[in-house]
């Protein structure tokens, strides 16, 4: 790991089934990692974590592996609930990436070179068009889409490394595009490269987003839930619970650990 993506690992963190999340504010966050974009040397990886990416680390340690070598921020209400269940607290902010990479692209008021990698060719070139529109200081790059092999990968990394990028959004599904991303991508292709997930579908217009009071009382996973009832009826409804069973056994854990610390620190009785 280079000497920036080890400054944005320890930054402000808590331990979320092993993984250091970031727990910053909004505006924490934009300077941040704003400043990360600006470092003249290095790279950091942005990942996000969510109840099921967090299912996903929990059974694959390669993922996991992954993410220890990432930037890590908290997406949604699951992660909300195992830090109120592990620390007390919610975290300062939702930072989900279908919200703060666009914020983040406004609020870089210095232009930046982006690539996009991943999603369908139509959309890909869609997105493209619309971040292009939402932050027009900025030079937007469709690369590549989403649908090419492990064989592939060293072309299509050297095709990124030409483009001579600033950032590079990397929309390939979790936990592939982390997995490549930790493969393949090297400091030489951008300074900040960030796996969104979705991402694409969303700016595209292809998946629409909740309503904003939807999303300020955190249902819009009912709302996606209600869009796409086939596709994501596993994911919530077992893979919630599953989750939550996996807070309540960490949780248990923090607190045994905490009481035999407290009995260990009082020494034998004399």
């Amino acid at each position: 790991m280079n000497i920036v993506s080890n400054m944005a690992v320890f930054s402000s963190h808590r331990q979320v089934f092993g993984v250091p999340v970031c727990d910053l504010g909004w505006s924490e966050a934009f300077s941040f990692v704003s400043a990360l974009a600006d470092m003249p040397i290095g790279q950091t990886v942005i990942s996000f974590l969510n109840a099921h990416n967090a299912n996903i680390l929990l059974r694959d340690n390669g993922y996991r592996e992954a993410l220890d070598r990432h930037l890590v921020l908290p997406d949604g209400i699951g992660v909300d609930v195992a830090s109120l269940a592990m620390f007390g607290r919610f975290f300062p902010a939702n930072l989900n990436g279908t919200d703060f990479v666009p914020a983040l692209l406004t609020y870089m008021t210095t232009p930046k070179r982006i690539g996009l990698v991943g999603a369908r060719p139509e959309t890909l070139a869609r997105a493209r068009d619309q971040f292009a529109a939402h932050a027009p200081w900025h030079e937007v790059v469709a690369i590549q889409d989403g649908y090419f092999t492990d064989e592939q990968s060293p072309e299509v990394a050297r095709e990124i490394a030409r483009h001579k990028l600033d950032i590079l959004l990397v929309a390939m599904g979790t936990p592939r595009q982390e997995k490549w991303v930790d493969r393949f991508i090297r400091p030489e292709h951008a300074r900040l490269v960030i796996s969104v997930g979705a991402l694409f579908d969303f700016v595209a217009g292809e998946v629409p987003r909740a309503p904003a009071m939807v999303r300020r009382i955190r249902l819009e996973w009912l709302y996606r839930f209600l869009q796409e009832p086939r596709r994501l009826a596993g994911r919530y409804f077992v893979g919630g619970p599953i989750f939550l069973g996996h807070v309540m056994a960490y949780a248990c854990m923090r607190r045994l650990q905490a009481v035999k610390k407290a009995v260990w620190n009082l020494g034998p009785s004399t």
